[in-house]
């Protein structure tokens, strides 16, 4: 066993010395974002699926706004064409990449058995169901969030820790979209009133400056017609270089 894993490094090791590889990995637009590194060239990948598109657990509210939304993505001319919208619709998976201590990529036995936090649970409703939606010109990102029953926390009402994780996904997602490849530094919230499990929620983020290698988002959780807030949040990414990771440089 020691053996093949010891083979199966050497292998990615000699991949990653391919030249366009290395051009790949080492430019800012790899992936969408760090926590889900859904575009980064993977010899194992599959067309995997896409988890931010409806499924028959998404209640009428939920529906409602991701039609609202993803209209916006693609509009008609007056000469009748059909062009990009406002909007873009983020695609959302269940796997990220694994790396051990150093930037050594795992086996595809260990990666295969990886899942991102947020889509580690298969069974529509159950916990976190969210689709996000990004405006480039206003520099904005919309997360639509229905908590299902398994991120109870107070009686009838979602954890806290599951709201900060949706915050983080969405904060983080948008600060990836701005900055290239980012890491979580600081993430600072305040809680004004309990979410209802079941309900949806909408999870929106701005950009307020970026200073180098720092970029500073507020975001806010309220009910779908903004009348209740929920959460509000300031966080701070910082951005990484990747190919330090995959290279171990």
């Amino acid at each position: 066993m020691a053996r093949s894993l010891g083979r199966l490094f050497k292998g990615f090791q000699s991949l990653a010395s391919f030249p366009a590889m290395r051009a790949q990995l080492s430019h800012p637009s790899v992936c969408v974002s760090f926590k889900t590194m859904v575009a980064l060239p993977s010899p194992f990948s599959s067309k995997p699926r896409d988890f931010s598109l409806p499924n028959p657990s998404w209640g009428s509210e939920m529906l409602r706004l991701y039609e609202y939304y993803n209209s916006q993505c693609e509009v008609e001319t007056e000469g009748g064409e059909k062009q990009g919208g406002p909007w873009r619709r983020l695609p959302s998976y269940n796997r990220s990449l694994k790396y051990a201590t150093g930037g050594v990529y795992l086996s595809k036995i260990i990666q295969s058995k990886a899942r991102l936090f947020t889509r580690n649970i298969r069974d529509p409703g159950a916990a976190f169901e969210y689709v996000l939606f990004y405006n480039k010109d206003e520099q904005r990102c919309v997360g639509i969030f229905q908590a299902g029953h398994l991120l109870e926390g107070p009686p009838g009402h979602v954890h806290g820790g599951a709201i900060a994780t949706m915050i983080d996904t969405v904060t983080g997602s948008h600060a990836s979209l701005l900055s290239g490849p980012v890491m979580t530094a600081n993430l600072n919230i305040n809680y004004r009133s309990p979410i209802p499990l079941g309900s949806t929620v909408l999870t929106e983020s701005s950009m307020e400056t970026k200073d180098g290698r720092k970029t500073f988002i507020s975001c806010k959780v309220t009910s779908t017609d903004g009348s209740k807030l929920h959460t509000e949040a300031t966080a701070l990414f910082l951005s990484i270089n990747v190919s330090h990771l995959l290279l171990g440089g």
